[in-house]
C-alpha cells in the first residue's frame, strides 16, 4: 500500500487497518547443475531466492518439491538450493566456459518470463565484461540482446550447443535488448565455495583503487593500470609493501586493465597465495610479492545468516560471561544465546536469553559438542525435517530443546 496512501487516512485520524507487512510470492527460474546422493542441486540468483521463508521448484514434468537453500552470495547474485528427488532420474545441464566466449556469437536464453513456463529466446553477446552497473558488488556481466524479462532471473544463458555460459540476471528498465547474465566461470566458483566449505572463499589485497586516465597512461608509457589511493592498515597490501600512489600494471603476469579486472583477479585468488605485482612507483619499475589474505567478513556474515533463520544469535563463552551466569565448574565451553527474535522458531521451541548450547546435532545418541559459534553452524546446516536436538544449561538445569522450522 503507498505511504502516500496511508497518509492520507492518517492526515485525518482515520484508523489505518491494512498490514504493513505481508507475505508475498516471487517468481524465477533455475536449472539442476547436480545430482548426488538424492539430492538435485540447482542454481539460480540470490535475489530470487533472498528472504523467502518458503521456495517451490516446479520441474519440466510438473513435479513440485520444497527446496533447502545450500548457500547464497550477494555479492555475485548467484544462489545454490537443493531438491530431494531420490532414485528419480532428472536432467542435469552441461557447464561450458565463459571465458572463451566471444561478441557476436549466437546464444539461447531459457527462463519462466511472466509465468510463462520454460520460454525460450535467442539473441547475440552483446558485450562481456560489463561493469559498474550498480547491480551487484562484484560486476562482470555478459550483454546479451536475446528477450530477458521479470521471471527469467536465475535461467540459463546457453551457447548453440546447449551448455551453460551464464545466469540470467538483470535488465534494464524501459530497455529493450539490455540484458545481462552472471558469466558461469563466476557462478561455478561460488557454487563450488558453497559445497566445500559452506560460504564462498575470495582473496583480498586491501587497497582502494581507482582508474587512471589516459593522459597519466601515456605519461608513464603503460597501456593500463589502476591507481592505489588508499592501503587498509594491516592488510596483505601493507605488509607486502605496497603505498598510496602506486600503480599496478601487473598481477600475477597478466595486465590489469582496469579496477573490476583487478578485483575479479584477486578474489579469484585462493588465500594464502604468494602473487607478483608489478607496480610504478615514482616512475621507476618495482615488482613486489604479496601474500594474498582471505576477504573479511564472509564467514561472520554466513554464520549471521544461518542463525538468522532460526531466530537467535549467539556469542563463545568467555571468562566474564562465565562469572556473570555462574556457570558450574564441569561446563567449560560453549556458546551463550544472546538474542532471541520474537515469533520465531527459536522463541517457539523455548529458547531464551542466557541459555547455554553445549552440545547439538540430529542424533541424540551422537551429540557434538559446541565450543565455537562455527560448531554451531555447521550442526544448524545439516538441518533435518526432524529438527535440531540442542543440549542447553540454563541456571543449574540441564534441558533438551528441538529447534524445528517446521
Amino acid at each position: 500500500v503507498p505511504p502516500e496512501f496511508r497518509d492520507f487516512f492518517e492526515y485525518f485520524g482515520i484508523p489505518f487497518f491494512f498490514p504493513r507487512e505481508f507475505k508475498t510470492r516471487s517468481l524465477g527460474s533455475g536449472f539442476i547443475v547436480k545430482v548426488d546422493d538424492g539430492w538435485a542441486y540447482i542454481l539460480t540468483n540470490n535475489h530470487v531466492i533472498d528472504k523467502a521463508t518458503k521456495i517451490k521448484v516446479k520441474l519440466s514434468d510438473g513435479s513440485t518439491y520444497t527446496a533447502k537453500v545450500v548457500g547464497k552470495d550477494p555479492k555475485t547474485d548467484v544462489a545454490l538450493i537443493k531438491i530431494k528427488v531420490g532414485s528419480k532420474k532428472v536432467p542435469t545441464v552441461e557447464l561450458g566456459d565463459s571465458s572463451k566466449i566471444k561478441v557476436g556469437e549466437f546464444v539461447i536464453a531459457i527462463g519462466n518470463p511472466y509465468g510463462l513456463n520454460w520460454t525460450v529466446t535467442h539473441g547475440i553477446i552483446s558485450a562481456v565484461g560489463r561493469h559498474g552497473l550498480g547491480i551487484n558488488p562484484i560486476g562482470n556481466f555478459i550483454q546479451t540482446d536475446a528477450a530477458i524479462n521479470p521471471g527469467n532471473s536465475g535461467g540459463p544463458l546457453c551457447d548453440i550447443h546447449g551448455k551453460v555460459i551464464g545466469i540470467n540476471t538483470a535488465i534494464v528498465k524501459n530497455a529493450q535488448g539490455l540484458g545481462f547474465a552472471v558469466p558461469i566461470n563466476l557462478a561455478k566458483k561460488v557454487m563450488n565455495d558453497l559445497l566445500k566449505y559452506g560460504r564462498v572463499i575470495r582473496g583480498w589485497l586491501g587497497v582502494y583503487i581507482q582508474d587512471i586516465s589516459k593522459e597519466i597512461a601515456e605519461k608513464f608509457g603503460i597501456e593500463s593500470g589502476v591507481l592505489v589511493r588508499k592501503i587498509v592498515p594491516g592488510s596483505p597490501a601493507s605488509k607486502g609493501g605496497l603505498k598510496e600512489g602506486d600503480i599496478i600494471v601487473e598481477y600475477n603476469f597478466q595486465k590489469v586493465k582496469s579496477v573490476s579486472d583487478l578485483q575479479l583477479k584477486v578474489i579469484n585468488t585462493k588465500p594464502g597465495t604468494v602473487v607478483p605485482i608489478k607496480i610504478i612507483r615514482d616512475g621507476r619499475i618495482k615488482v613486489l610479492r604479496v601474500k594474498i589474505g582471505e576477504m573479511p567478513g564472509t564467514e561472520t556474515a554466513m554464520g549471521e545468516r544461518v542463525l538468522k533463520e532460526f531466530g537467535f544469535f549467539v556469542q563463545e563463552l568467555t571468562k566474564d560471561l562465565r562469572e556473570r551466569l555462574g556457570v558450574p565448574h564441569w561446563l567449560k565451553k560453549g556458546v551463550v544465546v544472546t538474542r532471541v527474535i520474537p515469533g520465531s522458531v527459536a522463541e517457539d521451541a523455548g529458547l531464551r536469553e542466557g541459555d547455554i548450547i553445549f552440545k547439538a546435532g540430529n542424533d541424540p545418541r551422537n551429540l557434538r559438542k559446541i565450543e565455537t559459534v562455527k560448531d554451531l553452524i555447521e550442526v544448524l546446516q545439516e538441518y533435518s525435517s526432524s529438527g535440531i536436538l540442542l543440549k542447553v544449561l540454563r541456571g543449574e538445569d540441564v534441558l533438551y530443546i528441538v529447534i524445528s522450522k517446521e
